[in-house]
């Protein structure tokens, strides 16, 4: 087995046929005492969710998963776990398909292939006592279909599955052993390191960057260069007005 192959020390995974939302298992297991690293991998989902509460479908022989990360990290540094989890997504998209051509990542929390979104990533935080301590990380990715057009928002980026653009079959489990070890991998250079190569190591992979894009909030639209990320993982963009910098928002080519 290659490195990419083998499942990380220290880390758990549970394997479900079925359930709700891998996002709220999470919730339920991390309250009932888990206290290490445990990916949790639905092979259905029936109550599935998107950023901002929307509906993420899950056709027959996709990937659902959500990682419990037990930290004392206060929440700007939680936050900063959707870009080691992209760069994780990206490698073990590498190792299930020995490609990289057409991979690229598009700020905050997705994955695209030939600039179709391929994957998506959520993250929220845990709490106990009022208190954050840690972190739930979803993750979804077209391995086998697309979902219905249908059920996708207006204006978002067409879907595509790494099946039909790749030819690799790939089954959840073995993706699951993909992206957990790249992950572990990742999460060791950015507790020794910073954030700062996990932001370079980024950069390097982002869709559009240097040209312009739009960043979209529930109250107005920003039209401007992509220009770089932050040290705190905000969009930067040049626009009429000068640099400014986005926390969030929804991003449209």
């Amino acid at each position: 087995m290659t490195q990419a192959t083998v499942w990380p020390e220290g880390h758990d995974r549970v394997i479900l046929t079925e359930i709700d939302s891998t996002l709220d298992e999470a919730q339920r297991r991390f309250a009932q005492g888990v206290s290490r690293p445990t990916w949790i991998l639905a092979l259905n989902q029936t109550a599935a969710r998107g950023r901002r509460g929307r509906a993420w479908a899950m056709p027959a022989g996709n990937f659902a998963t959500t990682l419990i990360l037990p930290t004392g990290d206060p929440t700007d540094r939680i936050a900063l776990r959707s870009f080691t989890t992209s760069l994780a997504l990206f490698d073990a998209c590498v190792a299930a398909t020995g490609r990289v051509e057409g991979l690229t990542l598009k700020w905050p929390n997705d994955v695209l292939l030939n600039g179709g979104k391929l994957a998506g990533i959520l993250l929220e935080t845990l709490q106990k006592g009022g208190r954050v301590c840690g972190a739930s990380i979803g993750v979804g990715v077209n391995l086998a279909a697309v979902p219905a057009i249908d059920s996708l928002e207006p204006r978002a980026v067409p879907p595509v599955a790494l099946a039909s653009v790749t030819g690799a079959l790939v089954a959840p489990e073995e993706f699951l052993t993909f992206l957990a070890a790249a992950f572990a991998r990742y999460e060791t250079q950015f507790a020794t390191y910073g954030f700062e190569p996990i932001r370079r190591a980024w950069l390097d992979r982002a869709a559009h960057l240097g040209n312009d894009i739009t960043a979209r909030t529930g109250t107005s639209e920003t039209r401007g260069r992509f220009e770089t990320i932050d040290a705190t993982g905000q969009l930067i963009l040049t626009t009429d007005a000068g640099r400014q910098a986005i926390a969030a928002a929804d991003i449209y080519f």
